[in-house]
């Protein structure tokens, strides 16, 4: 039986319905296959990426480890470094102080007949400085080195020393420079040229810069004849410190500017220094070239008083028309050498004598607690008890107020038995040490001072006394700097 047309349509729009699903789901798998593909490639792609990255990660992984170790090698070092040089900076700022003295050597004069000896004499000149120095120091001269510098026109002023009639030959001065500067290697003698601009400004720069040393204990400025100075005094004694630390030199007596400064003076003239300024002489002396003829002659006979210029005077001698001309005759006839009377230098005034002249002044009262009774102290046993040094020194609170509150874990000496004047010495050398509290102590056997035991003649002999201003009598002189913690 033959199948009606409408069945047979209806399979083939089933066919074609089926045909056309088939074709989709070969379009999605192709789409999803292409789609994968894709996904793939650029997850290979990033996978690359990241690889490459992952291994510089671990490339700056390695050297960030190789850096970090280094550093910390670095660090190690430098922190080593520093403990070195720490321990060397302690043992310079107590083992290394200095003194620097600046020396104006165009009017700050050795005396001539230092210069004179030429190599020989520079070297007598540097150790006399040097002894002069280390003179004033006491009992740190041991430990103290003298640095010297002269600034000078050589030039100049070898002119000038002949000029004066005080220098035969300028090439002495020179060799005076040599033998100067090999007396001591911290010794040197340095040509500035022409220009004094030159020395002031090499000494205030110096100044300035060893002023800012801790080592340096003590500044000597020869300088004594240029008021120039005043006003470079005046800016560094702004800091009190500073001013306790600079001393001037004496050669020609100090001027009055500096003295108004308040600066302290030191007088080396006895052995080292000449008193009196370079005069030229050669404007003073007398020509005495006569002038010959066969009738008469003329000479002029220059006359000076009071230090003024020679004022000529005419005098005339007759000789016999046929006199023959010589020099032995010329010689003969010729006038008088003139007499000449030059002002009289001032006499330097040594600092000294200048405080010797000084009225007593009464007894002074430094506050509620008033004076420390003296302790008198024997020589050997100060010396004996001064030796002592790091764990072997003697503790004052155990020996001067009885048994050591610290017990065994004090760092100082507890077993030794000193004797009656070694007893005085350490209570003498704790007298050294202000009390905290001052005059305002009321502890009734502190083994501290209260004021400065150093003073003399109103100058505090101490070079690195401890106490402050107001613990010394008024007017008090220092002899060298005051410190404050270099040796506490």
């Amino acid at each position: 039986m033959a199948a009606p047309e409408s069945d047979l349509i209806a399979f083939y729009q089933r066919f074609q319905t089926l045909s056309l699903f088939n074709d989709n789901s070969a379009r999605l798998i192709e789409d999803l296959l292409l789609y994968s593909k894709n996904v793939e490639d650029a997850l290979r792609e990033e996978n690359r990426a990241l690889r490459r990255q992952l291994t510089d990660a671990q490339l700056d992984l390695e050297d960030a480890t190789r850096s970090r170790r280094d550093l910390q090698q670095q660090v190690a070092n430098t922190e080593s470094r520093n403990r070195d040089l720490a321990q060397d900076n302690h043992h310079l700022k107590n083992n290394n102080p200095f003194v620097v003295v600046l020396i104006d050597g165009d009017c700050c004069l050795f005396k001539e007949a230092l210069i004179r000896q030429g190599v020989e004499g520079g070297k007598k000149a540097a150790y006399a400085l040097r002894s002069a120095i280390l003179e004033q120091c006491g009992d740190f001269a041991g430990n103290m080195e003298v640095i010297a510098k002269v600034y000078a026109n050589l030039g100049g002023l070898a002119k000038a020393m002949r000029r004066n009639g005080c220098l035969e030959a300028e090439e002495t001065l020179k060799e005076f420079t040599i033998g100067f500067t090999q007396g001591k290697a911290t010794f040197d003698f340095v040509d500035v040229g022409h220009g004094k601009e030159r020395a002031d400004n090499k000494i205030k720069e110096t100044a300035k810069w060893n002023l800012r040393n801790y080592n340096c204990k003590q500044l000597l400025l020869g300088i004594s004849h240029d008021a120039g100075y005043a006003p470079f005094l005046d800016e560094l004694f702004q800091d009190e410190t500073k001013k306790r630390r600079v001393t001037v030199v004496e050669g020609i007596p100090t001027v009055r500017e500096l003295v108004s400064t308040g600066v302290n003076i030191l007088n080396f003239n006895d052995e080292i220094f000449r008193s009196e300024k370079l005069v030229d002489r050669t404007s003073l002396r007398t020509n005495t070239s006569p002038l010959i003829t066969t009738s008469s002659s003329s000479t002029t006979t220059p006359t000076v008083s009071n230090g003024n210029l020679p004022t000529p005077t005419s005098s005339t001698t007759s000789t016999p028309a046929n006199a023959t001309a010589s020099y032995a005759g010329a010689i003969g006839n010729a006038s008088p050498p003139p007499k000449i009377t030059l002002p009289i230098q001032p006499r330097p005034v040594n600092a000294n004598a200048r405080a010797s002249a000084t009225p007593k002044q009464p007894a002074w009262n430094p506050g509620p607690r008033g004076l420390d009774p003296p302790i008198k102290v024997s020589p050997a046993a100060l010396e004996s008890i001064k030796k002592r040094k790091d764990n072997n020194k003697l503790c004052n609170n155990h020996y001067l107020r009885g048994p050591c509150s610290k017990g065994d874990a004090c760092c100082f000496e507890h077993k030794y038995k000193p004797s009656k004047e070694e007893i005085d010495a350490i209570a003498f050398l704790a007298r050294l040490n202000p009390c905290t509290s001052g005059q305002d102590c009321d502890v009734e056997d502190c083994i501290y001072g209260h004021h400065c035991p150093n003073v003399k003649d109103g100058v505090c002999t101490h070079p690195y006394c401890k106490f402050e201003d107001a613990d010394h009598p008024p007017g008090t002189k220092y002899r060298s700097t005051k410190t404050y913690d270099y040796f506490s």
